[in-house]
Order: structure tokens, then sequence, then C-alpha cells
């Protein structure tokens, strides 16, 4: 049976999966894998908090997975393919899956920003977009996702 925890029960985690010439873009990006903690197997649940100068991630798009995002605290900057919007607390956007808007929150300001990022899980075909640099990640034959360059040669 599931039990409730607080947040700060679950480990947050900084780092980045991302080859090593873009890991600077997401320095100070930290998260709490909510869905994980009660292993939800259909969407992830993150607590993301960007410290001032931090990106969310890349400038990304999915094939196949779905994303919201609600800012809880802070005022990061949306970054889409309209261009830039700030968020304040409470606002929400969405971002449906093969649309091709690619998408990133950065922290342009002094304190903290905290969202909580809700997505589908489609690993095994998710396709994933970044339109601003040599970057794209795609599933393998044996299924495991795997950062290429445009070209398709592995980094």
């Amino acid at each position: 049976m599931a039990r409730a925890v607080d947040t700060h029960e679950i480990e947050e985690r900084g780092g980045t999966s991302y080859p090593a010439p873009f890991h600077a873009a997401v320095a100070g990006r930290f998260s709490r894998r909510l869905g994980d903690a009660f292993s939800l197997t259909q969407f992830g649940v993150n607590l993301v908090r960007l410290a001032p100068g931090a990106a969310s991630s890349l400038r990304h798009a999915h094939s196949a997975e779905d994303e919201f995002v609600m800012v809880l605290e802070g005022t990061p900057t949306l970054i889409t393919n309209d261009g830039e919007q700030p968020m304040t607390p409470g606002m929400v956007v969405g971002f449906p899956c093969d649309t091709g808007d690619a998408h990133c929150l950065v922290n342009r300001t002094e304190v903290d920003a905290v969202f909580l990022v809700v997505g589908t899980k489609a690993r095994d075909s998710d396709v994933c977009a970044y339109p601003d640099v040599d970057l794209h990640l795609a599933p393998g034959r044996d299924g495991r996702r795997r950062f290429l360059r445009k070209d398709g040669t592995a980094w």
C-alpha cells in the first residue's frame, strides 16, 4: 500500500545524461523523481529546482511523450519555437508530443525556480530532437535510448 511522503524525503539529484559538451547548460538543475518513488510506470513526475542561470534542459521536442509543467516558485523563462515568455507561480504549460514545439525553461533571476514536470514514458519509441545543437536522442535496436549527432553518429 502506498504511503504519502514529504517531497524532501525523496533524494534530490543533479547532473545530466547529456554528452559532455552540453553539461554546462543544465549545471544547477536538480530534480526529485517523485513518480519513481512510487514505481509509476506510465508517466513521470519530477519536482525540478533551477538555480540562478540554469536551464531545465536543452531546447527539445518529443515525438511520443507529452509534457506538462506547473511553476511553483520563482519566475523562470519559457523558451519555445514562438519565443520567450516569463512564467510565475501557478502558471502551467503543456507540450503535446509530435508537434515539433521545442521547449525548455531557463532561470534568469537571482533566486531558485521550482516547477513540477509530468510526462508520459514512451522511451521505447520516443525520439527527441534538439534543434539548437548537434544532438538527437533515439532508441536503439536494443531499446536503450542513445544520444547521437544529427548525422546519426554516436556521441
